[in-house]
């Protein structure tokens, strides 16, 4: 039984990496998890993935590139104000400017660079560097 798909998308993404594998396979496929994987295509982290519907959920094949060094999800959720980004980067990330923090806001999910430059907050998602 999964209670969080995000979270077993992105220890699958991690695991496959650390175990030099050149793609992966995820299930069940979600809109949030196409947004969180067309965030870390966009920035570099990934290659190119394909949504495919059997049927069952759904499903991703991500092609990796070797580029991840860690990943994960936030729980819980945190809220972030726009003020707020300098202390969450210094408790999920190695260093400043380097990796990146994904949020929801309500004008979709982003990048935490994204939200900084139009000025809003959201809800922690996930990390990766």
């Amino acid at each position: 039984m999964q209670f969080d798909p995000l979270n077993d998308a992105m220890v699958k993404i991690f695991n496959a990496e650390q175990a030099g594998k050149f793609e992966v396979h995820i299930a069940p496929a979600s809109k949030i998890l196409g947004s969180v994987l067309d965030i870390m295509q966009k920035s570099g982290y990934i290659g190119e993935f394909e949504s495919q519907e059997d049927g069952r959920g759904g499903s991703y094949n991500v092609v990796l590139r070797g580029a991840i060094n860690r990943c994960g999800v936030v729980k819980p959720r945190f809220s972030v104000r726009r003020q707020e980004f300098e202390k969450w980067e210094s408790r999920y990330l190695p260093a400043k400017d380097f990796g990146l923090l994904i949020l929801t806001t309500n004008q979709g999910v982003m990048n935490h660079y994204q939200a900084k430059e139009i000025r809003i907050g959201g809800r922690l998602l996930a990390y990766v560097y």
